[in-house]
């Protein structure tokens, strides 16, 4: 569904237009989430869409989509959260088509990979979310009694502070996942939303906002938080694990470093570091065997963002010397430092 935007007055004459899953900053939505045999017929309904509705709209029309940067539902959607129709018109590459045939070749080509979890969320919205009623209680728990429930496998331990944060020093074990908006993708593709949580925060003040993200893709049961934080942890005089944080430029020079990427492929296809293996995150777990467990390994993503979750899964799985790269590829790139593949 898309709705025109107009004053009153001048309803014949919109200003903006909501255009829903369909038309997004520089890129547009996918036709191949229902299947191999939905995806020729949506592939040809978008091309009209994007041709014969957006395309006939004035140039000053400002678009407002319902996703941005960093959703699976478009590839490379841009990281404004609106534009103009004169502006998709010039630069978004799937408006640049004038037959469905190749539209429909590029469309499938740069789609990302399709999510674990939209399986779920698909029968979620089909049958009505669970009602909570609100926000479910999460119970705060002292340090040694949530030592004590991460003994007791009371749940998956999930730090969701910043990268810098998580790497300076964590509970080992922990998978370290940004209480940013997009913590609710990527606990859609990493955690299983019947087994309970126990959360590490930035604050104590920011669990109703992380409790929000979570429920955002289906994530309602937890075990307990942190009460007091890592602040509580260090006082107790428990166990800390840490992971080194190396800049490009440390990277570059390195010589027995094991570089991976585990952007998105589309991503990857764009430009890489020089060397690098390509790794996408949800991928890791079943892809370990490629990587030598004798060598240390860096991990980079787009803003290091990622790359964290990624370094906090290599710890898990018994890797000891890995390092994140803060900054990552907008870093590697705004230093100058060499690209191999394709450069946009």
């Amino acid at each position: 569904m898309s709705y025109l935007i107009a004053e009153k007055d001048h309803s014949d004459t919109p200003w903006g237009v909501i255009t829903g899953d369909s038309l997004f900053v520089n890129s547009a939505g996918r036709p191949d989430l229902l299947g191999s045999s939905e995806t020729k017929k949506l592939a040809e309904q978008q091309f009209h869409t994007l041709r014969d509705f957006y395309l006939k709209l004035p140039d000053s029309v400002i678009i407002y989509p319902a996703h941005g940067q960093g959703s699976p539902c478009g590839a490379d959607i841009g990281d404004r959260l609106d534009s103009t129709i004169g502006y998709e018109r010039r630069f978004n590459p799937f408006l640049q088509f004038q037959d469905v045939e190749s539209f429909t070749e590029y469309a499938l080509s740069t789609a990302p990979p399709v999510p674990k979890y939209y399986p779920l969320m698909k029968k979620i919205n089909s049958k009505g979310p669970d009602i909570l009623g609100g926000l479910p209680r999460v119970a705060g728990l002292p340090a040694k009694t949530f030592k004590q429930a991460i003994e007791d496998k009371a749940g998956v331990l999930v730090d969701t502070r910043t990268m810098l944060g998580f790497g300076g020093g964590h509970i080992p074990g922990a998978l370290n996942i940004g209480g940013t908006p997009m913590l609710s993708i990527w606990a859609g593709w990493l955690l299983d939303p019947e087994k309970q949580l126990l959360l590490v925060l930035d604050s104590d003040t920011d669990l109703e906002k992380v409790v929000k993200r979570f429920i955002r893709t289906g994530y309602s049961k937890f075990a307990g938080y942190l009460v007091g934080g890592m602040e509580a942890w260090d006082n107790a005089g428990f166990k800390l694990s840490q992971v080194d944080q190396k800049t490009v430029h440390e990277v570059h020079e390195a010589n027995n470093i094991q570089l991976i990427d585990v952007r998105a492929p589309g991503e990857w296809k764009s430009g890489h570091a020089p060397g690098a293996q390509h790794i996408f995150l949800p991928e890791l777990r079943e892809n370990l065997d490629d990587l030598d467990r004798e060598r240390p390994i860096a991990a980079y993503c787009d803003s290091g963002y990622r790359a964290s979750i990624a370094t906090s899964i290599l710890k898990q799985e018994g890797f000891t010397d890995v390092s994140n790269v803060p900054g990552s590829w907008q870093a590697w790139k705004n230093a100058g430092l060499p690209i191999d593949g394709k450069i946009e």
